[in-house]
């Protein structure tokens, strides 16, 4: 297999992996807490932090570990790399996160595909999306640009873990996982109406965060490298 294979194979894995573990310990989350949503969130965002950090170990030497096409973007802009990668990493982060999300359904003995009810809307959610999505960008791409990119995997989960409670959308700031989440009528599930904004803002953010980044930090003081993340 070469090397443009095992990248998007790693992409997809990753980023199924992800979405697995965001819906799935959604799904737990509402089975073992019932009626303490505080205690949900906390469990779900936990989860999603450890296995977001694990993720980016396993992948980062074989894809970059970005899982999310805002960071791959980003990458291609900010590095001038080619937009063909795009076309190999966006369509796998996007079927990886739809895959995880049936497979986590069918863990928990829940119908492959149930399309969530649940709405997210408003300009506070949305804003919370533009806000998250800038901030995963800065951390990442901080740490890329100079030379601590051995450090993405515990900031990024770190932050992901964090911006569960401090945004008011509980930081997907990851389009791939927002539509992986319309597949699942649970805890961390998305209504398909609502993710068309959602993504919206992140891309959004994503822009924002580039542009913060060029400002902070306008030359690698490394060799850049594929950057290491995603989200929730």
């Amino acid at each position: 297999m070469n090397a443009t294979a095992r990248a998007a194979l790693g992409e997809f894995l990753g980023s199924a992996l992800l979405a697995a573990v965001v819906v799935g310990s959604g799904i737990a989350a509402q089975r073992l807490s019932p009626g303490d949503i505080g205690l949900q969130l906390f469990e779900n965002a936990f989860a999603t932090a450890l296995g977001l950090a694990v993720l980016i170990v396993v992948f980062a030497t074989v894809s970059g570990a970005h899982f999310n096409p805002v960071v791959t973007m980003v990458d291609v802009v900010l590095h001038r790399r080619p937009w063909s990668i795009t076309a190999i990493y966006l369509p796998a982060q996007i079927a990886g996160c739809i895959a995880g999300a049936v497979l986590a359904n069918l863990m928990f003995a829940a119908p492959a595909v149930s399309w969530s009810t649940t709405e997210r809307g408003g300009w506070p959610l949305l804003l919370s999306e533009v806000v998250a999505t800038a901030g995963l960008v800065l951390v990442i791409f901080s740490l890329v640009r100079t030379g601590r990119s051995h450090l993405a995997a515990p900031a990024v989960g770190a932050y992901i873990g964090a911006a569960y409670f401090f945004t008011a959308s509980t930081s997907f700031a990851n389009p791939a996982i927002t539509i992986g989440r319309m597949f699942s009528d649970t805890f961390a599930g998305i209504s398909p109406a609502s993710a068309l904004p959602y993504i919206g803002a992140q891309l959004i953010g994503g822009a924002l965060g580039w542009a913060l980044v060029r400002a902070l930090y306008p030359t690698a003081i490394a060799p850049a490298v594929p950057a290491a993340s995603t989200a929730s």
